[in-house]
């Protein structure tokens, strides 16, 4: 009889060991399940970090080109002291420029007078780029909105020298990296 008890206290021990084997096994199974769930959650969430570094790197780097193209501009259209120097602003920028021609024939007249002479020498007018401020904000995958406002010293022949204050509206193409539309409104 003692034989009978050990033995069905030993087999219920075993029963007991084999159903906690089995309960351990699926429970390391779970756990290695976690394990490759979290690993390639991590793997994602690097992926994702590294996307958005990228988009932030080439969002700021376009941001920074479209303000640093409106400013060229600007410096450019407005540093001139005889005609020479006011027929020379279109070929300075036209590398970043991709303008219509209709907006390029008004943004860079001749700076003739209706008798064929230069106005500009004429009257002795010269311009001086001296500061400008700019902002920009997107307004799609491909366009940048940029705006300057540019400070001008500005005189003529007997006349003396004033600050000018010039708000520049550009549209900057991120694909081609050039201005594509300018609009400038004098403030004062």
């Amino acid at each position: 009889m003692k034989n009978k008890v050990l033995f069905s206290v030993m087999g219920l021990l075993l029963v007991g060991l084999g159903i906690m084997m089995s309960i351990t096994n699926g429970k390391r199974a779970e756990i290695q399940q976690i394990r490759k769930e979290v690993s390639q959650v991590n793997k994602q969430q690097k992926q994702v970090t590294t996307q958005i570094k990228c988009l932030q790197t080439t969002y700021n780097g376009n941001d920074e080109q479209a303000k640093n193209a409106l400013l060229v501009f600007a410096k450019t259209y407005y540093t001139f002291s005889n005609q020479s120097d006011y027929d020379k602003r279109f070929s300075k920028v036209s590398s970043i420029l991709a303008l219509s021609k209709d907006q390029q024939n008004n943004l860079f007249d001749s700076g003739l007078d209706a008798t064929g002479g230069s106005r500009i020498d004429n009257l002795g007018l010269t311009s001086q780029y001296q500061t400008a401020t700019s902002y920009t904000s997107d307004l799609d995958n491909q366009t940048i909105e940029a705006l300057a406002t540019v400070v001008v010293k500005t005189s003529g022949t007997g006349q003396k020298a004033i600050n000018q204050t010039i708000l520049l509206h550009g549209w900057f193409d991120t694909q081609t990296q050039k201005l594509t539309s300018i609009k400038i409104n004098q403030i004062q």
